[in-house]
């Protein structure tokens, strides 16, 4: 007799739930970045990517979206927070010219390299003083000394580190460089910093991309300029940094022994976002690309940076936050402190 298969019962969408709650995921965080594009483009000097993380801490701890982010939205917010974080890493290095950097001359790139590795050290230092985690501590003094939220993704993931350790970090850099778009320009005058020197000071000392043009925005072209070129020579550290953790994870972490006696494939070296993040470096460095592809480069690469930090920031629970972090936003302040004057006492040899 013929073996009849046993059917679905019409309506059973048992099977489409998991891709069901994955869209209303993404919807929700595409939503959450066009309503962020829409508020900078009304306040151009709030940066897209910052209010796309305020959107999301909102969403989480207001009671008729709290649920929602929550629930039925949460696998395609975390989906979004690891796996788009990446993409926008990759597209990343589009922004980031070789021959760009090297106009800096060698002196001041060295002494960029310098003031990257002490303030991952310092911060470092720091959050441990403070009694943060390990874990904590590591992708905190990343996002500090790198580029922000990015940084902390690449480091996440080459050290296999749980999407819901990064909430805090996320939130943290987000925080202070929101907080240094307002603090530096004020400080400028007092200071008696030229357009230069107060760009160059941008530049090595606020965490992402957009907090760095917002902030150098306000003392002219001149000032930006330049803090984007010392910026980006910061975000190219990222690939070497990532590297080097990726190496000491790996030879630190012992692949488990399988049922044959033979042994599962470590951590990758250097994992593909990172040498594809290497790899757009490269390509934007030849000139082949013309303005148009890396303007829809970087138009691509903020929609899936928007979208990750929506979903990360969607992760935090202010009561939670209010228990937990008091000791986190101390260790985050005394780190943007370290990072201002270091930033500030390289900007004087850089471009005064």
């Amino acid at each position: 007799m013929p073996v009849s298969r046993s059917l679905p019962a019409p309506g059973h969408g048992g099977s489409w739930r998991p891709l069901v709650r994955l869209i209303a995921g993404f919807l929700t965080a595409a939503a959450a970045v066009a309503a962020a594009f829409l508020v900078h483009g009304l306040v151009p000097a709030l940066p897209a990517m910052t209010v796309a993380v305020v959107l999301g801490v909102l969403a989480a701890n207001l009671p008729g979206t709290g649920a929602w982010t929550a629930g039925r939205a949460r696998p395609g917010l975390d989906f979004a927070g690891k796996h788009l974080m990446r993409g926008g890493i990759v597209l990343l290095g589009l922004k980031v010219s070789v021959m760009d950097v090297l106009s800096l001359g060698w002196p001041a790139l060295v002494l960029i390299v310098g003031v990257v590795a002490a303030s991952f050290g310092g911060t470092y230092a720091i959050s441990r003083l403070f009694r943060l985690p390990p874990v904590t501590s590591l992708l905190v003094a990343t996002g500090f000394s790198i580029c922000g939220a990015s940084a902390i993704g690449a480091m996440a993931a080459v050290r296999r580190i749980r999407h819901a350790d990064t909430v805090l970090p996320v939130a943290l850099v987000t925080l202070c460089g929101t907080l240094a778009i307002g603090v530096l320009p004020l400080l400028s005058h007092p200071l008696g910093l030229s357009a230069a020197v107060f760009g160059a000071w941008t530049g090595a000392s606020v965490h992402d991309v957009g907090q760095v043009v917002a902030t150098a925005q306000t003392a002219g072209t001149a000032a930006l300029a330049i803090a984007v070129v010392v910026k980006l020579t910061r975000v190219l550290l990222l690939a070497p940094v990532a590297a080097l953790a990726g190496a000491h994870h790996r030879r630190g972490a012992r692949p488990p022994a399988a049922t044959d006696g033979s042994t599962s494939t470590r951590p990758p070296l250097v994992p593909l976002f990172v040498l594809g993040f290497v790899a757009m470096v490269a390509l934007r460095s030849t000139g082949w690309l013309a303005a148009g592809w890396l303007e829809a480069g970087a138009a691509v690469q903020d929609i899936l940076l928007g979208a990750a930090l929506f979903g990360l920031g969607s992760a935090v629970r202010i009561r939670t936050l209010l228990h937990t972090g008091a000791q986190a936003l101390l260790a985050a302040l005394a780190s943007w402190l370290l990072i201002a004057v270091l930033g500030l006492a390289a900007a004087f040899v850089i471009a005064g």
